[in-house]
């Protein structure tokens, strides 16, 4: 997985062919077919493996957090990280493009997003569970759609700071 990842952040989605993979890790190509059922599902897997690198560690963290406050630290310590260094940042920008363009790595992607909101709202029910379902998944669509916005701003911006927003943030988790 390592050798597609490097190829996605050095020549973008057009980089990751059976031969270029196969040439670095010395197999034979295929053994990728095989394997991933195809250049696509190779495609796939590495996208799978990007939003774990990139996202996942947030997701994570955020879920592990015992209280509103610590939500809002763990986003201020690892929202910054997301994107990261060059690779970090090609990746990102690489997944959204795919996403856009590519049928089956779109509904990859909606599947990944809904699994998030998902395991949001159910953290929401521990947490807050006065809450009604609705705004358990509403809260949980906004946390998404923070992440997947401040990972946009991050990309075409990279030198932004991201504390004005969480700090934002913070302010309106704050409010009951």
């Amino acid at each position: 997985m390592r050798i597609g990842l490097d190829l996605l952040a050095e020549g973008g989605w057009p980089a990751i062919t059976a031969r270029a993979v196969a040439d670095r890790a010395r197999i034979r190509p295929g053994l990728l077919h095989h394997y991933f059922n195809g250049l696509p599902g190779l495609h796939v897997a590495v996208a799978q493996r990007a939003g774990e690198m990139i996202i996942d560690p947030v997701v994570d963290a955020l879920l592990a957090a015992p209280d509103t406050p610590a939500a809002v630290q763990a986003l201020r310590d690892l929202v910054p990280d997301m994107i990261a260094g060059e690779r970090k940042l090609r990746l990102a920008a690489e997944l959204l493009v795919r996403a856009l363009r590519d049928p089956r790595m779109s509904a990859e992607r909606r599947d990944w997003a809904r699994a998030v909101r998902g395991r949001v709202a159910a953290r929401l029910a521990e947490l807050c569970p006065d809450w009604p379902l609705e705004r358990r998944e509403g809260t949980a669509m906004l946390v998404t759609a923070l992440l997947d916005g401040l990972m946009l701003q991050l990309i075409l911006d990279p030198g932004l700071p991201a504390d004005p927003a969480l700090d934002a943030t913070a302010a309106l988790v704050g409010k009951p």
